[in-house]
């Protein structure tokens, strides 16, 4: 593990050092030689991660870096993966062999969503046009959000979203995309927001009953909200498609500094035999790039069980 480390140390040095350099065209040089130190990191010169869980990280918490230097740097660290990218960039995925774990772009935004009936002639034209270029570009997740209450009764925003979402599911299904609710806090983050708790998520689930709708369970969020994290993923795992990280409180590192266990989360995951995708979405707290970059691998080794 320590040749491990030392290596990533290496390549992580060699990503400051390039991502530093104006203009993007001193970049694009070294993607080549990037590649290639990677692909030795991965075949011999030392072990490298399990393959138990897929990783990914989500897009926007590493607004700072390009999409090209962020594919360098997710490559860099042994995985293949970027969440909440959109038709438009994935072009600049497929060049760097990264997969689009979460796609997105169909949505309005995130307090007017599928909960409210007022919004459904706008969401499911853009949602059928989604489904039909994520499947044609051989991804498989789209994003949706219930939206606020604004004073709706918990039913009601049931029966709205049921309407909604049943007028896309059967595309879904045609094409093997799978719609994936975001679940988050209306605690401390999205006053009012609908999906904010476990039961009433699963509850959208059961009366839906489609294979292409699932939960991106967000543990961050949840743990605001509900905690019980590992005993919550091991009853209702069959419910939930995706997952995200971060630390709590603070939405940060998933270090010590937080109140989680995500190793143990993560090997609760894998017990319940997940096969989709485990993404990072904290928010880095050091100031350069080479110290963002040393939290992600960080975290990827925490999560890497």
């Amino acid at each position: 593990m320590s040749q491990l480390n030392s290596v990533r140390r290496t390549l992580l040095k060699q990503f400051a050092a390039v991502t530093a350099l104006t203009p993007l065209a001193a970049l694009t040089q070294t993607v080549q030689a990037k590649q290639a130190a990677t692909n030795t990191v991965n075949t011999g010169l030392t072990q490298p991660l399990k393959g138990n869980i897929n990783h990914s990280v989500s897009r926007w918490t590493y607004g700072d870096l390009s999409l090209e230097e962020l594919c360098l740097l997710v490559k860099s660290l042994g995985f293949s993966a970027i969440d909440l990218v959109g038709p438009a960039d994935w072009p600049i995925l497929k060049k760097h062999g990264i997969d689009s774990s979460m796609c997105n772009g169909a949505e309005l935004n995130l307090e007017d969503g599928w909960s409210d009936s007022r919004f459904h002639a706008q969401l499911i034209p853009r949602y059928l046009e989604h489904i039909e270029l994520v499947a044609k570009a051989g991804y498989k997740n789209l994003i949706c959000f219930t939206g606020n209450a604004r004073g709706m009764s918990r039913e009601q925003a049931l029966e709205n979203a049921v309407t909604g979402l049943s007028k896309i599911l059967p595309a879904a299904e045609k094409h093997g995309v799978v719609i994936q609710l975001e679940l988050f806090n209306s605690k401390v983050d999205h006053p009012d927001y609908l999906a904010d708790n476990t039961p009433w998520s699963i509850a959208l689930c059961q009366r839906l009953n489609s294979p292409s709708f699932k939960l991106l369970y967000d543990i961050y969020h949840m743990q605001i909200m509900e905690g019980d994290i590992i005993r919550t993923i091991q009853q209702h795992h069959q419910y939930f498609g995706h997952y995200h990280t971060a630390g709590v409180p603070g939405r940060h590192e998933i270090d010590d500094t937080q109140e989680l266990n995500y190793t143990a989360i993560a090997k609760a995951i894998k017990a319940t035999g997940f096969s989709g995708y485990l993404a990072q979405e904290f928010m880095p707290t050091p100031d350069t790039k080479a110290g963002r970059a040393q939290s992600l691998a960080q975290a990827i080794q925490i999560c890497d069980v």
